[in-house]
């Protein structure tokens, strides 16, 4: 079989670990260059990379992988949950999983939660307020994805701290999986604040799925869904440790992609007039004055292109794999125990699939553009059996909350500020200071 082609710019003990955090956009971006299959070394651990849309879905459909070293690292936040276990369990729990985020569950979510506190947030800004967007995104999405796990009933101790302890780790977490083994036992503030914010959700959230279960209810949240869900073959419910593992998953992940998309969304509408002023006429003919809803969502077609587009460029950094067996992929045998990744920003921002990759074109999201493009070319969930089974509900938010607060407010990036990607868990902006502008006089 043919030797696979190292990526120039390899480190002593750090491979290509400091050129990736330092660049990502512009190092995964270059490797489809170098062939359908390269190596990287995180440290000095090599890792296969795949570039192709075939090959991608092939990586993520196929039983011959486990989740890698990456999930590994991440064990000590996610516990056991969907997205560090593997084989049978992961199966299993996903099944499991899989009917929280059904489409009437994520209907009931959008009514109970999402429309109110998209309200709430539009409601609470006056004309000329200066806002620092990120953190208001993070704040709002946290708060969200809170009272969607918990009813209000059940979990506000449990929200603050989901507010105060994700965001720390979120910040660590990435650098954290990429650094070689030891770095984590380094006395760093960056472990120590890690550490502290995972044992304070550890200690909090069993006490609500406790309290949950004692309750018996169905209040109508994710808990209960989870709480409720039961094994097909053995009838058998989720141990409160594994409901704990999925909610700080769903918390972690789910949460994180949607607050940053959500960011950016804001940051492409303010900097881009014609698509601005798209958004805000498709706001105008649909909503008026009220805000969003879930039946709204299929309506709000350009605005679902606008998601897409910025999934499309700011997807999370990368999945790894490692190999149950000895597997060729791409003409490359990859042997068992061995690392293998896929980059979303290199199928992303491939120029074959994405004509101009660094412009931002919501109308390559027409029905007849996404239609062409090569299944595996736009994986921002993942693919195959791994496919996130929240898309779904993050898609509907981000809609709601941007159409929502469009109702009221035009979103101008502040003068003279350039807004930079930095590289945690996914792509966030630094900071997104922005002005909120009146378009219209509350009802």
């Amino acid at each position: 079989m043919p030797s696979v082609t190292t990526v120039p710019g390899r480190w002593p003990l750090v491979g290509h670990t400091v050129t990736l955090l330092r660049n990502p956009v512009e190092f995964l971006a270059s490797l489809s260059a170098r062939g359908e299959v390269v190596k990287v070394y995180l440290g000095p651990l090599p890792v296969h990379l795949v570039t192709t849309p075939e090959l991608a879905l092939k990586l993520l459909a196929s039983d011959k992988f486990d989740k890698g070293i990456v999930f590994d690292k991440m064990r000590p936040l996610f516990g056991n949950g969907l997205a560090t276990s593997n084989g049978a369990f992961n199966q299993r729990q996903r099944r499991m999983v899989l009917p929280a985020f059904h489409r009437t569950r994520v209907a009931t979510y959008a009514e109970t939660v999402i429309t109110s506190l998209a309200t709430e947030l539009r409601d609470s800004w006056h004309d000329g307020q200066r806002l620092e967007l990120d953190a208001v995104v993070q704040d709002f999405v946290m708060t969200v994805a809170g009272r969607t796990l918990f009813s209000a009933d059940l979990g506000p101790r449990v929200l603050d701290e989901i507010r105060r302890s994700i965001p720390v780790m979120l910040r660590h977490v990435l650098v954290r999986a990429f650094s070689p083994g030891f770095v984590e036992r380094l006395p760093l503030k960056a472990n120590r604040e890690f550490d502290e914010a995972a044992a304070r959700l550890r200690e909090v959230i069993p006490e609500v799925v406790l309290g949950a279960r004692g309750d018996g209810a169905d209040h109508g949240d994710l808990l209960s869904a989870l709480l409720a869900a039961r094994d097909a073959d053995t009838g058998e419910a989720m141990t409160d440790e594994q409901v704990h593992d999925e909610v700080v998953t769903i918390l972690t992940t789910g949460a994180e992609t949607t607050a940053v998309a959500l960011a950016w969304f804001f940051h492409e509408v303010g900097t881009r007039p014609v698509v601005r002023q798209r958004f805000h006429a498709e706001v105008d003919a649909v909503l008026g004055d009220r805000p969003a809803t879930f039946e709204d969502v299929p309506k709000l077609e350009y605005t679902g292109r606008i998601i897409n587009e910025v999934l499309r460029r700011t997807p999370p950094i990368i999945l790894m794999r490692r190999a149950r067996e000895d597997v060729e992929i791409g003409g490359v045998l990859v042997r068992k125990g061995a690392e293998i990744a896929v980059s979303q920003h290199t199928l992303h921002r491939d120029p074959r699939w994405f004509p101009d990759p660094g412009g931002f074109d919501p109308d390559r999201w027409e029905p007849a553009r996404a239609a062409a493009l090569p299944k595996g070319a736009f994986i921002p969930f993942g693919a195959g059996t791994r496919f996130c089974p929240g898309h779904f509900l993050a898609h509907t938010e981000i809609a709601i909350a941007a159409a929502t607060i469009a109702t009221r407010w035009d979103l101008v990036p502040a003068a003279g500020h350039r807004v930079h990607a930095q590289l945690k868990a996914t792509m966030q902006p630094d900071r997104l200071p922005m002005t909120a502008q009146s378009r219209k006089p509350p009802a």
